[in-house]
């Protein structure tokens, strides 16, 4: 394993989509007294030398969110990307996003509705990078989570694959992938309804 030291990392949180079938706006949906996306990003920063959020549905509100409650060290960290076309798809906001690392030698793709996942995860994860991999992704008894980490031969791939594509698609080609076994079952946590939101709150983490 490579020391991870010497490895800029970037973190790439999607931020853009409407919330649809939540019924409320989930990046500011609280939990543990802070938003989504303020949870997410003071995780982030232990182990980020950057972060990229990629807006497009209430980009403002975001930004506000983000502005007012991060402090300014933290701040310095954070790029935000605004993809117009948010509504034609998770992909585009995921090619946008990867557009504005070019300078990191892998990313940590996040998803916005895994608020839950706790700090020490992140610092035990980034720790399995290797650059005989290209993909890197927690699971327990082979059941896949996220969040991801990309090298630079997935970035490669993401930019240069039609936007009608999708990460699936590119996660079945020949590339080389670790599956790290971990015992944090945040990293299937998948908020998308009212419901799911009322077992988080519930739930003991």
């Amino acid at each position: 394993m490579n020391n991870i030291k010497n490895k800029n990392i970037t973190a790439l949180v999607l931020s853009a989509g409407l919330s649809g079938r939540m019924g409320a706006y989930k990046p500011l949906l609280k939990f543990k007294g802070k938003s989504f996306i303020q949870n997410i990003v003071e995780k982030l920063n232990s182990v980020c030398e950057k972060i990229v959020i990629v807006t497009g549905y209430r980009s403002n509100d975001i930004e506000n969110e983000i502005n007012s409650n991060i402090n300014d060290e933290m701040i310095q960290k954070i790029e935000f990307v605004f993809n117009e076309d948010f509504a034609k798809g998770m992909f585009l906001s995921l090619k946008k996003g990867i557009g504005a690392c070019s300078d990191a030698d892998w990313i940590l793709y996040h998803f916005v509705d895994q608020p839950s996942i706790p700090f020490r995860f992140y610092s035990q994860f980034t720790k399995q990078i290797d650059d005989a991999y290209d993909w890197i992704q927690p699971v327990i008894n082979e059941r896949k989570g996220h969040p991801v980490l990309f090298g630079s031969k997935m970035k490669e791939e993401i930019m240069g694959a039609n936007v009608n594509s999708n990460l699936k698609k590119l996660s079945r080609m020949e590339i080389n992938k670790k599956y790290w076994q971990c015992n944090f079952k945040q990293i299937f946590d998948d908020i998308d309804n009212i419901n799911d939101y009322k077992v988080l709150l519930s739930s003991n983490r």
